[in-house]
């Protein structure tokens, strides 16, 4: 028998109804601080480029004085998606104008456009999380194998996965994620484009968005290799190394939040989601982005009120508190697990010949 078996699952509407009234009221007012870090960030990023344009006049023996540079950049980058993240999700400011121009200009570092993010993750993620339907859960086994599932079984931490071919991923798993769900919206745009996940639909007027904001993310990812003058030490000191940096950064937080979970019809983030516990530098360095959890219980709360909401989870769910778990455990179980759904709670090789039941369903 499993735990989805003996438990009884919960949507998240019903903990959020019975928590919300012990939560303060400021924990659901906008944040405008953050807004001001974005910014900072930004410029960040911009300072480094502008320090990159000189490169060519530094001697050889002291490019290494960059690095630091460049990994305050990388975390610049991560920062920007952690921070668009709740921006988008209303939590840092309610003017819609503002709210587009900073997340179109922050997002562009990630190559996703606003529009889509928004209909990807607030629409379609949050309302399906970890089901058939979520284009962010594991392939199932019985899908085809297309291009986009060996892309994943190749480069996704699991017990088949290569050295190397987890490293390449690390740097370049979003960049597919981004690929893979702009080329279906865009070229197809239906729910049935196999080498997804779970393909989903938008509407004209958002397809349009998509293409023109898709465009200016283009023009200015081209101004700033422009500006370094496409010379190679420049680009891949100031720009490569920072958005491998930030994009493994991310893609570290977004692989343990849910692919060692169990499929679930209802939404039930204390069963379909994972929160980790790092560092308390990591949290605020990061917008608390690793408490998981609570975000897809309150996606509408300012993320400094995350370990309230984990408290009261622990008061008044104790026996379903099963998903927080160590930063390194987390990883570790999923370097020792299948990446593919053999069914809701059996995970399962590419060749089908391992399966072991999903870490966290007992």
């Amino acid at each position: 028998m499993t735990f989805l078996d003996k438990r009884v699952l919960v949507h998240q509407s019903e903990y959020a109804k019975k928590l919300r009234p012990l939560l303060p009221p400021e924990a659901f007012l906008p944040d405008p601080s953050k807004t001001i870090i974005l910014i900072i960030n930004l410029t960040i990023l911009v300072l480094g480029w502008t320090i990159a344009d000189k490169l060519d006049r530094w001697d050889v023996h002291i490019l290494w004085l960059y690095l630091p540079l460049a990994l305050i950049m990388g975390n610049s980058v991560a920062f920007l998606a952690f921070s668009c993240h709740d921006l988008m999700h209303g939590t840092v400011a309610r003017n819609r104008r503002l709210v587009y121009v900073l997340s179109l200009l922050g997002q562009t570092i990630l190559w996703m456009p606003p529009t889509l993010w928004k209909i990807l993750h607030n629409r379609v993620h949050h309302t399906t999380t970890n089901s058939l339907r979520d284009p962010d859960r594991n392939y199932l086994y019985t899908q085809p194998n297309t291009w986009g599932k060996w892309l994943q079984n190749l480069c996704f931490p699991s017990c088949e996965v290569h050295p190397i071919g987890l490293a390449i991923g690390m740097v370049t798993a979003w960049g597919f994620y981004a690929f893979r769900n702009l080329t279906s919206v865009l070229l197809f745009n239906r729910e049935a484009v196999d080498y997804l996940p779970a393909a989903f639909k938008v509407k004209p007027k958002e397809r349009l968005s998509i293409s023109c904001e898709l465009l200016v993310i283009l023009v200015l990812h081209l101004s700033i290799l422009s500006y370094l003058k496409f010379d190679p030490l420049k680009i891949v000191l100031s720009y490569f190394l920072p958005l491998w940096i930030g994009y493994s950064i991310m893609i570290f937080y977004i692989y343990t939040q849910h692919l060692i979970c169990p499929i679930t019809d209802i939404n039930d983030p204390l069963i379909n989601s994972v929160s980790i516990k790092i560092p308390r530098i990591f949290d605020q360095l990061h917008l608390n982005f690793s408490y998981h959890i609570e975000h897809h219980i309150f996606p509408g709360i300012n993320s400094d009120y995350y370990p309230i909401v984990r408290e009261l989870l622990q008061i008044h769910y104790p026996d379903r508190m099963h998903n927080i778990l160590d930063g390194g455990e987390a990883w570790r179980l999923l370097l020792k697990t299948p990446r593919h759904y053999q069914d809701e709670t059996t995970l399962t090789s590419w060749s089908g010949k391992t399966s072991v039941p999903c870490p966290l369903d007992s």
